[in-house]
């Protein structure tokens, strides 16, 4: 089952993302960036998503996005989250290989799972920015000995996305041809994709006819992330799509209403908009959903 997980970053974004996912009686995986970390502060994360397992009954882990160093990883550790990521692909591949293996090893005693990531996406997003000359595919071989050297629990791979709002200037392609292979070398390793948000063409239009400049935006379409989930991806990473929810909303409200200045008048229809997002995300291209 492919799975999608959610950046958060304040109460609105979790509540919106744990709305939906109970409305659609789906496990979901909220995960903070080490940026989302420092502006809502790990204590405030924590409690929320604690709020938000006491409002609902359903599987929710909480996620890591980018550990950029053992120091951030082992805080996340300490402070209850489920799982960690730590991003070694900006190094070579043995530094990526030493620095993956002190968090797995650390997490690992405390009964956290670890992912990974071999290979560079480019795009920028929080505190990841990596120029298009300097992306790469992840290659399968290397793939399957960064594992075993490592004991990572899952890994992030390159084949085409990128993060941020422009992940492709022209046509959209994703290299299925070396996400076979990678499956083929390694069949019991969650594999993930970040920077794989579909920047859903009407949350980008809403953007622009109030106000936004957000233009040529593209992402991965709906029926290539089905087809990723199909070849064996189990995670999909969104954080584009629900920061597009939430402008679009805020903008359409502040265009309509001048006045408006209380948060509650704005937040609420960004909250709704976010929860609209995540639930067809949900049921219409991860399919996650547990309904009877």
């Amino acid at each position: 089952m492919l799975f999608g997980a959610f950046n958060v970053n304040n109460m609105e974004i979790i509540q919106a993302i744990v709305d939906a996912a109970a409305k659609e009686n789906s496990p979901v995986i909220l995960q903070a960036s080490s940026s989302a970390i420092k502006y809502a502060r790990i204590g405030y994360l924590r409690k929320m998503v604690e709020a938000a397992l006491e409002e609902h009954d359903i599987p929710v882990a909480l996620h890591l996005d980018h550990g950029p160093d053992f120091e951030t990883c082992k805080m996340c550790i300490d402070n209850g989250f489920s799982s960690v990521m730590i991003d070694g692909s900006k190094y070579d591949f043995e530094e990526n290989v030493a620095l993956t293996k002190q968090v797995v090893d650390y997490a690992h005693s405390k009964g956290v799972v670890v992912e990974a990531e071999l290979g560079k996406l480019a795009g920028v997003e929080d505190d990841v920015n990596v120029d298009a000359q300097d992306a790469m595919y992840t290659d399968p071989d290397q793939a399957k000995e960064f594992v075993e050297k490592t004991g990572c629990d899952s890994l992030a791979i390159a084949i085409g996305t990128s993060h941020g709002a422009y992940k492709f200037k022209g046509e959209a392609k994703l290299r299925f041809d070396i996400l076979q292979k990678i499956k083929e070398k390694l069949p019991n390793t969650p594999i993930v994709l970040h920077g794989a948000s579909t920047v859903i063409p009407e949350l980008v239009e809403m953007c622009n006819k109030y106000g936004g400049n957000i233009p040529g935006a593209k992402g991965v379409p709906d029926e290539m992330l089905h087809e990723a989930s199909l070849s064996g991806v189990s995670k999909i990473n969104v954080d584009t799509d629900l920061r597009l929810a939430m402008t679009a909303a805020i903008r359409k409200t502040f265009a309509e209403d001048p006045s408006a200045f209380d948060p509650r008048k704005y937040m609420t229809p960004a909250r709704d908009l976010i929860q609209e997002t995540v639930q067809h995300k949900i049921k219409n291209v991860f399919g996650s959903t547990n309904k009877a």
